[in-house]
């Protein structure tokens, strides 16, 4: 079985356009066309079983129209055998944080996504505490863009480890995942400040980047339980990153956590 943790699509009218303007910000290939087809199409070839979408909200009027294409998918696919799950998108900036989140809550959705940079705001400015702070009272995830991002670079890194780690100090919430392994191309800092704390890592666009040697040893400090196989998909092949992880040759019982068992814990299917 593979669970993707970290994928991406947007409604057809608007995925081609959106995936043009993400392409030219970071210049990085996209492998679909943005489109939840484009998403199955990609599961198929790698066998991937199920692929968590996760949305970000750029403007905090977002909220609606956003959550309301995440109930679309989760409707359309919660009876299906190969499936994406959508998590809701959260603001800084959106009013009335904890009430957004009871009615993502009562929506079944199981988790958010924030992005700092794409939000333009520090991991521990008070609306970011006040999302992890409500997520914890709901028992909902929160899966943030952690790192330096390609359409970004030369700016203030938004979500890096030392103000991750001063978050999670002020929030402890357990259900926190940080994209990137961490933190995406400051991997030295992940294993000095992070590795260890009580969030999980996922592998999202960090795989051809990042050294075997590196990875290993952030895995053998952090714990196997608390990483998530992840690609940023459209932003890289699910099949190629699969293939990635055997070729480290971590051994059946660690690719099976890494693969599934900590996606199913933590997402309780």
């Amino acid at each position: 079985m593979v669970i993707d943790f970290h994928t991406h699509v947007f409604p057809d009218k608007i995925a081609k356009s959106t995936i043009d303007a993400l392409h030219s910000n970071s210049g990085n290939i996209p492998y679909t066309d943005g489109s939840v087809q484009g998403m199955l199409d990609a599961m198929e070839r790698a066998n991937c079983d199920v692929c968590v979408t996760l949305p970000v909200l750029t403007k905090h009027t977002q909220f609606e129209s956003v959550t309301k294409f995440v109930c679309q998918i989760n409707e359309k696919f919660s009876n299906c055998e190969r499936k994406l799950i959508s998590f809701g998108g959260m603001h800084p900036q959106c009013e009335n944080i904890y009430e957004k989140m009871v009615e993502l809550k009562k929506l079944g959705i199981k988790g958010v996504k924030i992005h700092p940079d794409y939000q333009n705001t520090f991991i521990d400015d008070e609306g970011y505490l006040e999302i992890l702070r409500s997520a914890k009272k709901l028992d909902l995830i929160v899966v943030t863009h952690a790192g330096i991002d390609d359409g970004y670079i030369g700016q203030p890194v938004k979500c890096p480890p030392n103000l991750i780690k001063k978050a999670i100090e002020q929030v402890g919430l357990e259900k926190f995942v940080l994209a990137h392994y961490g933190s995406h191309l400051q991997w030295k800092e992940v294993l000095d400040v992070l590795a260890g704390e009580n969030v999980y890592f996922d592998t999202a666009f960090s795989l051809h980047q990042i050294d075997e040697n590196t990875f290993k040893d952030i895995l053998y400090k952090h714990g196997d339980d608390k990483i998530l196989f992840a690609t940023d998909c459209p932003w890289r092949d699910i099949k190629d990153d699969i293939a990635i992880i055997k070729s480290f040759n971590l051994g059946k019982e660690t690719e099976d956590k890494i693969f599934f068992k900590n996606a199913i814990k933590l997402l309780g299917i």
